[in-house]
């Protein structure tokens, strides 16, 4: 859990995505419940698998959709986006993902350009693409959706800066956003389109990444990406801004080193203080004697829903996946008592089923599910307001049966150990203190490099 902002109402929506392959083109549709529909804008064939030269699309940079924090949610008028994101495959042919996924307004792109970032806001004006959106360079998102862009020619190198440039023409509210992006992003000044120039005119820094979801390379046929799905740990919380120090950032400069720049990209499905069976629109979440109930009430939709029911999204529908390492469940034991009334403890026989489902579902879609160990957490506190009763006994025992069935449960097709690469061997129940962020709970640079360096590259190879 992100213990870095101000608490804040937001309304949160469920949505699940499924790709339907329909005469070699992928058509996708979203749906909220049972009581509405929503659909997936394609301005290109969107399809997991080959593209027509015979390579294959493959994400090289994605973020989990998030509602936006209300109270005073960020505005747009006639200005530009400048975002930042950190490719982890290279390609030569690119495209990206805009989402609208909590809006209750279309979303009107004016314009949108890519290219390779040089340092801070500027770009490389040889790489400048101007983005298309089946063939027109404007394009309305409708309300609870996204598009995808029409593939453009462009040399991704492996571990690069992109800079994907939006023109927002009307009043915009970021409904849709990412929120610890952990990455210097910028907006410029009212004087409209701002997107094709080399030094963007800064009005202000942003942290966050509005809008944007994803991005796609077109890579070798051997090419296949990971999904991390995970909470605050995956998201790197903790880690230092701008410097790309997130686990997943840490695999992913192995497996170049290991594999090249074309074979696997890994994305970052990472969300704050998110879960793995429930979320804040599950039953009884709220009321009784919970200290801190007050503060998930405010920021529990922006936590996302639960990962049982975002697995599609956030996962199935993702470009090329061919594994997935799933890294949830720490929330699910720390909350009740802190943010959920203690009677809605979980037990490890519930983490594990949940576990389960989520690996069913991989393999029925022919993906390989990866398990993570869940790290020590005693002494973890909350800074604002301040409290430290994360940790019991009794927490501790469900987290210790959890790690021994990922460990010894035979039922992952891979097991990535991250507990015993930050714990402190003279304290297992609670982080090596070189690797701590100072809340207890989530690891620093040094600790995702270990975690990082803990993965064992051969879970990805031959699939």
């Amino acid at each position: 859990m992100n213990t870095n902002h101000k608490p804040a109402l937001a309304v949160l929506n469920r949505w699940k995505f499924k790709e339907w392959i329909v005469c070699g083109m992928a058509l996708a549709s979203v749906g909220v419940g049972s009581l509405a529909s929503a659909h997936l804008t394609h301005s290109s064939v969107l399809s997991a698998g080959d593209n027509r030269d015979g390579q294959r699309w493959v994400g090289t940079w994605a973020t989990a959709p998030q509602p936006s924090l209300p109270g005073n949610p960020q505005t747009f008028r006639n200005q530009s986006l400048r975002l930042i994101v950190h490719a982890s495959a290279g390609g030569t042919k690119v495209r990206i993902k805009i989402s609208n996924t909590f809006g209750d307004q279309p979303l009107l792109i004016g314009s949108a350009h890519i290219a390779r970032r040089t340092a801070g806001a500027e770009i490389d004006p040889a790489s400048d693409r101007r983005l298309m959106f089946r063939g027109h360079a404007s394009a309305t998102v409708p309300k609870r959706s996204m598009v995808v862009s029409d593939p453009v020619e462009l040399d991704v190198p492996a571990l690069s800066d992109l800079a994907i440039s939006l023109f927002l023409p009307e009043t915009t509210v970021a409904t849709t956003s990412h929120i610890l992006a952990l990455q210097t992003n910028y907006v410029s000044p009212e004087t409209g389109d701002s997107t094709p120039e080399r030094k963007f005119p800064v009005a202000k820094p942003i942290a966050s990444w509005p809008f944007l979801t994803g991005v796609d390379v077109a890579a070798s046929a051997r090419s296949a990406t990971i999904v991390a799905l995970g909470s605050s740990l995956t998201d790197g919380d903790g880690s230092t801004k701008d410097a790309n120090r997130r686990w997943p950032d840490v695999l992913a400069e192995r497996l170049l080193k290991s594999m090249g720049a074309t074979e696997r990209g890994i994305i970052n499905e990472g969300i704050i203080g998110n879960r793995l069976l429930s979320d804040s629109q599950s039953p009884r979440q709220t009321g009784g004697p919970n200290p801190l109930g007050p503060v998930f009430e405010q920021l529990g939709p922006a936590l996302g829903s639960a990962g049982v029911a975002r697995f599609e999204r956030d996962v199935l529908a993702q470009s090329g996946v061919k594994y997935v390492i799933l890294a949830l469940g720490v929330n699910d034991i720390l909350f009740p008592g802190s943010f959920i009334p203690a009677t809605e403890s979980v037990t490890a026989e519930g983490v594990i089923l949940g576990n389960r489902k989520l690996i069913a579902r991989a393999h029925k879609n022919g993906i390989r599910a990866i398990g993570a160990t869940i790290p020590p957490f005693e002494n973890a506190i909350f800074r604002s307001p301040y409290f430290d009763g994360f940790y019991t006994p009794e927490k501790e025992k469900v987290r210790q049966e959890v790690n021994a069935w990922i460990r010894n449960g035979g039922e992952f097709d891979g097991v990535i150990d991250f507990d015993e690469a930050v714990r402190d061997p003279s304290h297992p129940t609670q982080l090596l203190p070189t690797y701590d962020s100072g809340d207890h709970l989530h690891v620093n640079d040094a600790g995702n490099i270990a975690q990082g360096n803990a993965i064992a590259l051969a879970l990805f190879e031959g699939h």
